[in-house]
């Protein structure tokens, strides 16, 4: 048999509206981090500020390299720069160097060419004045040749056959031992320690 409702009655009133739920102890103190979102947000904060300071430490790292570049090609230019004006300057001191020594080659042979204008003039020499006057001659122009490192080749007879000295123009039957130089054809020369032409000679077959 059911009872009559009262509105005014106090199980009316704590049953008034929607149902109550039962809440666990302290939920009426929860924090929102302890409803669900994350608890390493300051963690994370963390590391995205580490993250910048790693940026700004890269872009300062990368800033300093590209002066260091700069200040590196600018040196470089500088230096390929200096390097062009000294090869430069090499270049024409050799060729100041080979014009001045063929210059100082003439000149001494002037000498000689005036030497024989002088024994040319002479209407009434003897043999034995253009022997001697030949002879001096000679002599000057040697001097001339030494003076200017330029020197003889001139090899003895009976000596080893040197390829690079000698230029063999034929091998002849002979007493002498196969390769030895039987006669000098024409002396050669050398300046310096180039040979301007070998001497020509014969040599032992």
């Amino acid at each position: 048999m059911s009872m009559p409702h009262d509105p005014h009655s106090p199980l009316s009133a704590s049953h008034a509206g929607q149902p109550e739920a039962d809440l666990p102890e302290g939920a009426d103190n929860a924090k929102p981090s302890d409803m669900g979102e994350p608890a390493d947000v300051n963690e994370e904060l963390a590391g995205l500020y580490a993250e910048i300071e790693q940026l700004k430490s890269n872009a300062q790292q990368l800033q300093a390299l590209q002066s260091k570049n700069a200040e590196l090609s600018d040196q470089y230019l500088r230096a390929k720069a200096d390097a062009d004006n000294a090869r430069r300057r090499a270049e024409d001191d050799v060729a100041k160097a080979r014009k001045f020594g063929i210059e100082s080659f003439a000149q001494d042979l002037l000498a000689v060419a005036d030497s024989l204008d002088a024994a040319l003039a002479i209407e009434a020499a003897s043999a034995e004045q253009l022997l001697e006057g030949t002879r001096a001659t000679q002599q000057q122009l040697l001097s001339v040749f030494e003076r200017h490192k330029l020197s003889p080749i001139a090899p003895e007879l009976g000596s080893k056959f040197d390829p690079n000295l000698h230029q063999a123009i034929s091998a002849v039957p002979a007493e002498q031992e196969s390769g030895t130089i039987v006669s000098v054809l024409q002396k050669g020369y050398a300046i310096g320690e180039r040979i301007l032409r070998p001497a020509l000679v014969t040599v032992a077959a």
